[in-house]
């Protein structure tokens, strides 16, 4: 069955004056159905990919995720599965989320059934204001059925174009699980929280210390026994880091599939320059190392979304930063394309959400949560 799917764009803040700001009420409303959930019955199939590029293959259900050799396993309700045999290396769920066109992954220990979660999201309606948990539950659903206790929630940064599910996951996880993982960002994340809080009239308060683990450039941690990396990869963002576990590096905004090839550099602080040394950091690892973004938005001719790619496979065919494209190539088609994007649907509800680590904002007198959005004026004045 093919999967429903808006098409979004990736898109990040435009630069400009600090617009007129008008506030609009944040209510969680977990009656309303998301489009996920109206598919939980639906099948779904993934592209694989070849040691020589795309393959469209069709996959049924299996139930052990365990197989002779790596393999996707198409699953319900988009959820697809990636294994390997050998313990040092993790088990990997992607899990895609149609509207915003996000990967989340559960990234486990074959050996401990410790695992992580990473840069889940949280479902928003921009017309109702209505908040609902149908994606993350999806993943807690997901956690149930493997049996895997979650270690951490890791974020890649504060994204611009959805929310994160992060301090929901972490509630509901401590309440199964009677232990609350940590949630993990970059340390870089505290210049973002200033300039965001002051731009949005959030206090301090309210994004100070809400991130669990700060890590630092090149840090190793463990899930289980898999020993993990915090890789700094700026250049979407300042904050921006990606997670090298075993063969495998969850990349977020840096990276996306060869065909449509890096995320946006224009947010502020981010830098075609330095997302361009990022992508070769990336590319200077071992051919068979598999490159997994966080989102991803297929074009014309493809239809469904792809969760990884190797290193050979992006050198040889990413159209913005393969072996055949200079830095100085990169950064020109890069702010060529960056100065004709719109800013993103979420943008501003996805920034003031995002570095509170996903805690709602705190209520008013009146009891409503209230996010601010920016009026756009065109120039009038009275």
């Amino acid at each position: 069955m093919k999967s429903l799917r808006f098409k979004p764009t990736c898109d990040s803040l435009s630069a400009g004056a600090r617009p007129w700001m008008s506030a609009i009420p944040f209510l969680p409303h977990h009656q309303t159905q998301s489009i996920n959930a109206l598919k939980s019955s639906k099948s779904y199939s993934t592209r694989g990919l070849s040691s020589t590029g795309l393959k469209c293959t069709k996959h049924p259900f299996y139930s052990s995720l365990c197989q002779p050799t790596p393999a996707f396993l198409g699953v319900p309700n988009g959820r697809t599965s990636y294994s390997t045999v050998a313990t040092k290396e993790p088990t990997i769920h992607p899990v895609f989320e149609d509207v915003t066109g996000t990967w989340q992954y559960i990234v486990s220990d074959p050996s401990t059934q410790s695992a992580a979660i990473i840069d889940p999201v949280l479902d928003y309606n921009p017309v109702t204001q209505a908040i609902t948990t149908d994606s993350a539950n999806a993943l807690l659903s997901l956690v149930k059925e493997k049996g895997y206790k979650i270690e951490r929630i890791l974020e890649t940064h504060a994204h611009a174009d959805h929310l994160t599910a992060a301090s929901y996951l972490q509630k509901q996880l401590f309440q199964i699980q009677g232990y609350k993982p940590p949630i993990g960002i970059g340390k870089r994340i505290e210049q973002v929280q200033t300039l965001f809080g002051q731009r949005y009239g959030i206090q301090s308060e309210e994004y100070k210390t809400v991130f669990d683990k700060l890590f630092e450039d090149d840090e190793s941690f463990q899930i289980g026994n898999l020993t993990a990396k915090a890789i700094h990869l700026p250049g979407h963002t300042p904050d921006h880091l990606g997670y090298q576990i075993g063969d495998n590096v969850f990349c977020g905004d840096s990276l996306f599939h060869a065909d449509i090839g890096t995320a946006r550099c224009d947010f502020p602080g981010g830098d075609a320059k330095d997302l361009f040394q990022s992508s070769r950091k990336l590319l200077a690892l071992d051919d068979h190392v598999k490159i997994w973004p966080g989102h991803d938005y297929p074009p014309e001719g493809r239809d469904s979304p792809v969760p990884w790619m190797s290193v050979a496979d992006h050198r040889k065919q990413n159209k913005h930063v393969g072996d055949v494209v200079s830095e100085k190539e990169f950064v020109s088609l890069r702010t060529e394309r960056d100065a004709k994007l719109n800013a993103p649907r979420l943008l501003h509800q996805s920034l003031q959400v995002n570095i509170r680590a996903g805690q709602l904002p705190r209520p008013m007198s009146s009891g409503y949560r209230m996010l601010h959005l920016p009026l756009k004026l065109n120039g009038l004045e009275w």
